[in-house]
């Protein structure tokens, strides 16, 4: 029996039998309930597959010659768990799908180019491994316990000759059969989501695909996402187990402590509609934002904040819905803002927003979209034909120059009520500026459209030179802007809130009932909580729950 305690130098792989069985949660779990042990504990995922992407420091010794760098969103959440400054090391390869086949391969948090998977694994794919090997390496040498995340299955046995995420991370970057000691020491723990069905021939047959020396490093089985009495499953652990000789460690129930989701995989599909938010407001009492479901919807979790809030109804909808029954519109990131233009004018959503009478945000890719005209569309666009310059939807007079130049960067900005009327109340009822925080991941340029000057800029950077529509515009009624995470920010998110309640004919005060999305407790303690209570800790070699070692749980 382990004594419990963490070995330095040790890697605890988190992987799946398939794709969302829950990974992200358990490490995240995992990461806060090792660091309020007084672990030093840091997240990685050598390769993450993902639109949903956070703007982070550069990590110290990864040789890049920029402040900022990319990593997917559940790594962001993973080291704020972890309580350390989220930083490029911990994803240190990010794939960020764009249409046609092809993705633009991030490196170290820098964008290196658009590749298809063949030119990816023809030619990219030893520079991906060997920045996935330094960051692992960098990691494990400061931290006591590295809780790496994989990657959909880890028996994808087609891929295990190219897997960064599962395979070589679990072989710490070696060889097949390697037993040496002198690199960091790893373990995995498979997790496997019972909601599926057929969740022990998931488990048996995960673990006879692996290879050998992968499979020896298998320290323990996890279940996700039961409901119902445990016992019932008792029969079946002990089948499993007899037949594998792998324990089953823990069984969770069904509980979403409510983290970002990791990508756009998780959002309805782009036919359907969808409502995420408060069920417990009647009907005279709830107002409903309008997320137009994307093709390559992007940062999709920039409006969860809006579900979270009460009186709140965000609803995903197609491009072709008409809009009739929102009260807001918000316009969310896209990871190719020419191809999604052509999708949204071929549904006719164009016309509808100009139809609209209500409060319409932009987000990054959503705010190139409100504007009059997008040049150098070509380099944007994943189709091979297409042209220099396309039209926008007209709702704003900016436009956007489209170069191979990317932003990436975290930001502090200032927004003034006074420029716009898409925010009331919160902390802008006396007029003074909105504090606000963020981050910009973008390619494009945006500017003042040269045939008019009627464009009001209510963003502005008070410790920069940006200034003007390259931070962000607005026009009566709509606004738009390139800050990630803006409805993060509580007076921006309430003020918006208000402005819509107040359109919609409604108090802009909120709803006193709390809402079934409002929870007192941070999710990521309720990740903790949620493993510590139902996975055997201490026969992974942790620390287990204890009254003093934790922190809001």
């Amino acid at each position: 029996m382990p004594d419990g305690s963490a070995t330095p130098g040790r890697t605890l792989l988190v992987a799946g039998t398939a794709s969302h069985v829950g990974k992200s949660t358990v490490a995240a779990g995992l990461c806060r309930h090792l660091a309020d042990a007084g672990v030093a504990v840091a997240p990685y995922k050598a390769q993450n597959m993902s639109n949903n992407a956070r703007a982070v420091s550069t990590a110290p010794g990864a040789d890049v010659d920029a402040a900022f760098g990319e990593v997917g969103i559940s790594q962001y959440v993973q080291a704020r768990a972890a309580r350390v400054t989220p930083q490029t090391d911990h994803n240190p390869v990010l794939l960020k799908p764009r249409g046609e086949g092809e993705s633009q391969l991030v490196v170290n948090g820098q964008a290196l180019t658009h590749a298809s998977a063949a030119d990816y694994y023809g030619g990219r794919w030893e520079t991906a491994r060997a920045a996935a090997a330094a960051a692992h390496e960098r990691l494990t040498a400061d931290a006591d316990v590295v809780v790496a995340e994989g990657a959909g299955s880890i028996a994808e046995i087609n891929l295990h000759d190219r897997d960064l995420a599962n395979v070589e991370t679990a072989r710490a970057f070696g060889r097949a059969g390697d037993e040496s000691t002198d690199g960091p020491h790893v373990d995995v723990l498979l997790v496997a989501d019972i909601e599926r069905g057929g969740v022990f021939a998931s488990i048996v047959g995960t673990l006879e695909l692996l290879p050998a020396d992968i499979r020896d490093r298998v320290a323990g089985v996890v279940i996700t996402r039961f409901r119902g009495d445990r016992s019932l499953l008792t029969p079946g652990i002990d089948a499993v187990e007899e037949r594998t000789g792998v324990p089953v460690l823990g069984v969770l129930p069904y509980d979403d402590p409510g983290l970002p989701e990791e990508d756009s995989v998780a959002l309805p599909a782009p036919n359907e509609r969808v409502v995420r938010g408060d069920e417990d407001s009647t009907d005279n009492e709830f107002v409903t934002v309008a997320v137009p479901r994307l093709p390559r919807i992007s940062n999709a979790t920039d409006v969860e904040p809006l579900a979270a809030e009460p009186g709140v109804r965000v609803a995903y909808v197609p491009l072709d819905d008409p809009l009739e029954d929102a009260d807001a519109v918000v316009l969310p990131g896209t990871k190719n803002t020419v191809d999604d233009r052509h999708a949204c004018r071929a549904a006719g959503l164009d016309e509808a927003l100009r139809r609209f009478d209500g409060p319409i945000v932009g987000l990054c890719g959503g705010y190139q979209l409100l504007g009059e005209r997008i040049t150098g569309a070509d380099v944007e666009s994943a189709a091979s034909d297409a042209p220099r310059v396309v039209d926008g939807f007209g709702l704003l007079p900016v436009e956007t120059a489209f170069s191979a130049e990317k932003r990436v960067v975290a930001t502090e900005l200032q927004v003034d009520p006074r420029a716009t009327d898409v925010v009331a109340g919160g902390t802008a009822s006396n007029g003074e500026a909105i504090p606000v925080t963020g981050y910009e991941i973008h390619m494009g340029e945006t500017s003042r459209c040269t045939d008019t000057t009627s464009v009001s800029t209510p963003v502005c950077d008070p410790d920069a030179d940006r200034e003007g529509v390259a931070l962000g515009a607005a026009a009566p009624d709509v606004f738009g802007t390139y800050l990630h995470g803006l409805f993060e920010n509580d007076g921006f998110r309430r003020g918006f809130v208000a402005r819509v309640r107040q359109r919609a004919g409604m108090s802009p005060a909120r709803p006193e009932n709390g809402g079934s999305r409002t929870r007192s407790r941070d999710p990521i303690d309720r990740a903790a909580q949620l493993v510590c209570e139902h996975v055997d800790l201490e026969a992974l070699g942790l620390p287990p729950l204890t009254s003093d070692s934790t922190t809001g749980r």
